[in-house]
């Protein structure tokens, strides 16, 4: 299956089963990249929420325009943070972004109960690390690319490269079949 990319300055098209990470400022702004990522071609999508709540991803994909009748939410902040949580078919939880099975289980989830052109984005692979560790963050996100295989998903995984040392970041690369670079002056770069 193809799949139109909609990242400025990468392919026009990837083929089902392709991850791509996306390395980032931990203050850049990758709203933009995330959201057009997810309006392009697609069937369903899910968005793993390391950083914000569901609440907020919802005001982000409103605020870009993006159909939310395609979306599922992954909240892991709102439990461990003890915020008020709004049932709904499309939203779901697990207990804290460190839960990596709870993660992992729910995009199996996702893929599961969901048909045609399917993406993710995971935001952020740096937080799952920093709740977690860097092992068990690679590990999950291990798992999670070779759903993309089986299920025929792209995905989206972000990194901060400046919070991890250079050995990890490689090794992250490494696992890719794209990485697109977003740089503080708002330059994004593309290797695939």
């Amino acid at each position: 299956m193809e799949y139109a990319l909609g990242i400025e300055n990468g392919p026009d098209s990837v083929s089902g089963g392709t991850g791509i990470l996306l390395l980032h400022p931990s203050t850049g702004e990758t709203d933009r990249i995330d959201t057009g990522f997810l309006s392009e071609d697609t069937d369903a999508f899910l968005v793993i929420s390391t950083r914000t709540t569901a609440r907020e991803v919802q005001q982000k994909l409103d605020h870009f325009e993006v159909d939310q009748s395609k979306a599922t939410i992954l909240d892991t902040l709102s439990v461990e943070r003890g915020y008020s949580r709004r049932g709904a078919d499309n939203i779901h939880y697990v207990s804290a972004p460190d839960d990596l099975e709870g993660i992992v289980t729910q995009v199996e989830r996702f893929f599961e109960k969901t048909d045609g052109k399917r993406r993710l984005t995971l935001d952020s692979v740096t937080e799952l690390a920093y709740y977690a560790d860097e092992a068990g963050a690679k590990l999950a996100v291990e798992r999670i690319l070779d759903m993309l295989d089986t299920y025929d998903g792209i995905g989206l995984f972000h990194l901060s490269p400046e919070v991890h040392d250079a050995p990890y970041v490689e090794k992250m690369e490494s696992m890719f079949d794209g990485v697109v670079e977003l740089t503080p002056d708002g330059m994004i770069t593309a290797r695939f």
